[in-house]
């Protein structure tokens, strides 16, 4: 960054309000989006689950390895082949007083499963659960669950009453812009109180004093803040505005890195960032072909991926901060770190434009490109690089970039032709992604994130039998086999996993976890020297 975008930077700050001398134990920290939501079923996105999640606890959660250990649940124990007793934590109290029950935890996955919900196809994969007496719940699974504990990892429990008594036991349905009470007010059992809340602006939260957990750091005080510009945030962090931002610009981790008083912590997210393609209707919302969809054609999908120069991305565009990969699943474990099916299709633009011309397109055709500008690593500039790439095979691409808000609601209607995407979290198994983006679109949540409503009835199938499979060798064969038959159609087109820099001033210790998840009762905010 050169000087002059430094100082529009800084001067940009005004937009932040008047700095204000730090307390030692606020943490104020920013990065490019907001939280779609408060409504914990609402949205699936990291940020949103993020904050969400300092507020709100599960069952079932991540330590800072990623390994399961217990929360609101202290043990659990499978009865049978379809069924799990989960023994609850005494003695918790929701931010309001209302002890946490049984009753609490049937409601929760009821609410979770609703269609509104974007975690419904999590909450209906563990099944129906029963209230045994306060502390007791049992779950029966309409079929096998390989990883029944780790979808349970992913629903937040909510207050019964406290829902019933603000007309909040629906979800919000964000999709159509709903407005609602748990949208902007929470109650949950976790270690933060949410105080204020201005959308796109700040949100206030408070230590909870009367935490039934540990609480490792010191903060009693969290304020975020989104600066969607990078100039602005960087130069935020640098002047000492805020103490930690989530999203650096990768061009200037370098230089930050070598800035007194803050520090860089990286490493690889478990992430996988793709484009997906309308290939359901009979003719492109957004395009210049007449009474027929391209995107249909399997050799068109083809050409787009190998006209990817995916290493010119990856050095020019992240510098480096990226793993390019040809299997779509977040976490390269999810894949068993197969080397055949992490390979990419060849980068070859005369390959590409064979494929357009034996589909009938060698003179090209016009298609828009919806992606965020807002919620994944230079997510607009890989849309316009893309663009530029595709433009050597003939092809117009306009760049419809949106703040994710937008970008989320318009794809979750399907009002789009192509979109870049990204998966990711905690759950490296390839379950976080196959019912969600592989199966075909149906009720309960499945194929929920098939945005492109491509319909394979033997990859649905495959991504069927792999989530009820409880043989591990049998399921890791039908797990491959559905990264093959994705692979060779061509449903998506993987780019890479990205990676995760957090830039933090040198007085603030924080636990970087590779599924972006920022946990606030490990920071810990010391004096500045």
């Amino acid at each position: 960054m050169n000087l002059s975008t430094l100082s529009a930077g800084l001067l940009s700050l005004c937009l932040l309000g008047t700095a204000s001398e730090a307390h030692a134990q606020t943490l104020r920290w920013a990065s490019a989006g907001d939280p779609l939501t408060l409504d914990p079923y609402a949205q699936n996105e990291t940020l949103t689950n993020t904050i969400n999640g300092q507020v709100y606890e599960f069952l079932v959660t991540r330590d800072k390895q990623l390994k399961l250990v217990p929360q609101l649940a202290t043990e659990w124990k499978q009865t049978g082949p379809q069924k799990w007793l989960l023994k609850l934590r005494p003695g918790v109290k929701f931010h309001d007083g209302r002890p946490f029950t049984a009753d609490d935890v049937v409601f929760s996955i009821q609410r979770a499963r609703q269609p509104s919900s974007q975690i419904a196809m999590y909450a209906n994969a563990v099944g129906e659960p029963r209230k045994l007496d306060d502390l007791s719940v049992e779950f029966v699974l309409p079929q096998v669950n390989p990883i029944f504990l780790q979808h349970l990892s992913t629903i937040y429990i909510m207050s019964r009453g406290w829902a019933e008594a603000n007309k909040a036991t629906k979800t919000q349905d964000f999709a159509n812009k709903e407005e609602s009470y748990a949208a902007f007010h929470t109650n949950g059992t976790g270690p933060f109180i949410l105080v204020s809340r201005a959308p796109d602006s700040k949100t206030v939260f408070k230590r909870n004093p009367k935490y039934w957990g540990t609480i490792e750091g010191n903060l009693q005080e969290v304020i975020y803040t989104p600066i969607k510009s990078e100039a602005t945030r960087t130069a935020a962090l640098v002047s000492g505005e805020v103490d930690f931002v989530l999203d650096p610009a990768p061009r200037d981790i370098g230089r930050l890195s070598q800035t007194a008083g803050l520090k860089i912590i990286t490493g690889p997210e478990n992430r996988i960032v793709f484009i997906g393609l309308d290939q359901g209707r009979d003719e492109l919302l957004y395009g210049n072909v007449k009474g027929k969809n391209p995107f249909k054609d399997q050799r068109v999908r083809r050409a787009l991926y190998q006209a990817v120069d995916i290493e010119s991305i990856k050095t020019r565009l992240m510098d480096g901060q990226s793993a390019p990969t040809g299997a779509l699943v977040p976490s390269p474990l999810g894949s068993f770190n197969d080397p055949a099916l992490e390979a990419r299709l060849p980068f070859d633009l005369a390959a590409a434009k064979k494929l357009l011309a034996d589909a009938g397109y060698g003179t090209g055709f016009e298609f828009t490109l919806d992606c965020p500008n807002n919620r994944y690593v230079n997510d607009e500039r890989i849309c316009q690089v893309l663009a530029s790439q595709w433009a050597k095979l003939g092809l117009k691409v306009k760049v419809n970039a949106q703040p994710k808000a937008l970008f989320f609601n318009k794809v979750e209607k399907l009002d789009t032709s192509a979109y870049l995407f990204g998966w990711g979290g905690a759950i490296t198994d390839p379950e976080s992604i196959f019912t969600s983006h592989f199966r075909n679109r149906g009720e309960k949540g499945i194929g929920e994130y098939n945005r492109g409503n491509f319909k394979d009835e033997e990859l649905d199938a495959l991504v069927a039998a792999s989530s009820r499979e409880p043989d591990e060798a049998k399921r890791q064969q039908l797990i491959k086999q559905a990264l093959k038959r994705m692979a060779d159609q061509v449903h998506y087109i993987p780019l890479h996993r990205q990676f995760i820099p957090w830039a933090a001033a040198s007085h603030v210790s924080v636990v970087h976890r590779p599924d972006n998840w920022l946990e606030w009762r490990w920071i810990t905010v010391a004096p500045k020297r």
